[in-house]
C-alpha cells in the first residue's frame, strides 16, 4: 500500500449531518484521495452535488463490492455514532473490507482492537486496524520543555465545544504557509489526526497527562517548521471539555490565541447549557489562564458564520470586532490571511 491513501468514508445515514463531522472534515481537508463514499440514502449522486461546500467530489455508493470497483484502500468510519456504538451492518461491511484488504480506520470512542472476531479477521488477512483515539502509551508529565521550542506556537481556543478550531486551524496554517511561513498543523482530536497524519486525541488520555500529551505534539513537529498552530479542544465555559482545554492551554505553552465562536451562540449547546460570558470577557479569562504557563494574546476571533447569509455574516463579524476589539473573519469566506496577520502582530518578539 502506498503512503497515499484512497478513502472508502462510510457516513451511512448521516452523511449530511452533524454526525458526519469527521468524514467532512477529511473530505475538505485530507491530502489523500476519496475513493468513494458509503452512503445508501444518497447512492447514485456525486458528493459534489450532495456536499458542494466540501469541495471534493466522489461517487456515493450504496455497498463495498459497489465501493471496491473504485479502488480504496482504506475504510474511514467517518461518523460519530450516538454513545460510540456501532451499527450491525457497519460490522458486515467492515468484515467486507477487511476481506478485501482495506486498512479500517476508526475515530469511534469504541476501539475495534478490542473486538477479538475483528481482530482475528485483520489479522487473518493482513489488514490494520487503527483506533485513531487510542493515545500512545509514552506520555510523559508536563515537563516545561516546550517553553525552549523553536517553533512559535498558536493555539485555537473556543467559547464552546464544535464551533470550529480545526477549521480554523487547518486555514490559519493554510494561510502561514502563503505568506511565507513553514507553518504545522498539531491534531489532537481524532479529525485532525486523520488528515495531518500523526497526533494525540486528548480526549483520550488520563487527565493528569493532558499537558504532557500537549507538549510532547509541539516538541515532536518537524525541525523544519517555524510554526506550530495546534487545534484546540473544548472550551472554559463547558463542564464536560474544559479539564482538556486547560490541559492545552498550558501544556503547549502558546505565545498567541486565537478565540472561535459560533456566530450567536450565547449559552454552550449541550446539557446543562450554561450561559456564556460576554466575549471580552472570555478573551480575558483566555489570557488569564494561559499567562500561568507563558502570557499569550488572543490576536483574533474566528468566527464560524455557517448557516448565515452573507450579509447575516458580515454583520456578526463587525459585531464581534466591535465587542472586542479584535480583528475577526470567518475563514470559510476567505478571512484566513486576515486573521493570520493579527496572530503574526500578536506574537511577541524574541
Amino acid at each position: 500500500m502506498s503512503d497515499r491513501r484512497r478513502w472508502l468514508v462510510l457516513a451511512d445515514e448521516y452523511l449530511t449531518t452533524r454526525n458526519a463531522k469527521t468524514a467532512h472534515g477529511v473530505i475538505r481537508y485530507s491530502p489523500d484521495d476519496i475513493a468513494a463514499v458509503l452512503d445508501r440514502e444518497h447512492a447514485g449522486a456525486s458528493l459534489g452535488a450532495v456536499l458542494p461546500e466540501l469541495g471534493r467530489d466522489a461517487p456515493i455508493v450504496a455497498s463495498v463490492p459497489e465501493a471496491l470497483t473504485h479502488a480504496p484502500t482504506a475504510l474511514l468510519l467517518g461518523v460519530a455514532t450516538p454513545g460510540g456504538w456501532l451499527p450491525g451492518h457497519w460490522r458486515a461491511w467492515m468484515a467486507e473490507a477487511i476481506e478485501a484488504g482495506l486498512e479500517i480506520a476508526n475515530g469511534l470512542h469504541t476501539f475495534l482492537n478490542d473486538d477479538d472476531e475483528l481482530v482475528a479477521l485483520a489479522e487473518h488477512h493482513g489488514v490494520r486496524l487503527w483506533d485513531v483515539r487510542d493515545p500512545p502509551e509514552d506520555i510523559p508529565l508536563f515537563t516545561g520543555k516546550v517553553l525552549d521550542a523553536p517553533q512559535r506556537v498558536v493555539l485555537t481556543v473556543g467559547t464552546d465545544a464544535a464551533v470550529g478550531k480545526m477549521t480554523a486551524s487547518l486555514e490559519l496554517a493554510a494561510a502561514a504557509r502563503a505568506a511565507g511561513r513553514n507553518a504545522e498543523f498539531v491534531a489532537t482530536g481524532q479529525t485532525g489526526i486523520l488528515i495531518a497524519g500523526r497526533g494525540i486525541a486528548v480526549d483520550r488520555v488520563v487527565s493528569d497527562f493532558v499537558s504532557g500529551a500537549a507538549e510532547k505534539l509541539v516538541l515532536e513537529c518537524d525541525p523544519g517548521s517555524d510554526v506550530a498552530i495546534v487545534e484546540g479542544q473544548g472550551g472554559l465555559w463547558h463542564p464536560a471539555f474544559a479539564g482538556v482545554t486547560l490541559g492545552l492551554l498550558h501544556g503547549c505553552a502558546p505565545e498567541a490565541l486565537v478565540l472561535c465562536h459560533q456566530a450567536g451562540r450565547t449559552a454552550i449547546e449541550e446539557p446543562p447549557y450554561t450561559a456564556l460570558p460576554p466575549l471580552p470577557a472570555m478573551v480575558t479569562a483566555y489570557e488569564d489562564m494561559t499567562a500561568a504557563v507563558r502570557p499569550a494574546r488572543v490576536g483574533c476571533v474566528a468566527v464560524n458564520c455557517s448557516g448565515l447569509d452573507p450579509e447575516a455574516a458580515k454583520r456578526s463579524v463587525a459585531e464581534v470586532e466591535d465587542a472586542t476589539g479584535l480583528p475577526a473573519g470567518d475563514v470559510l469566506s476567505g478571512d484566513a490571511p486576515k486573521l493570520w496577520a493579527a496572530v503574526e502582530a500578536a506574537l511577541p518578539a524574541r
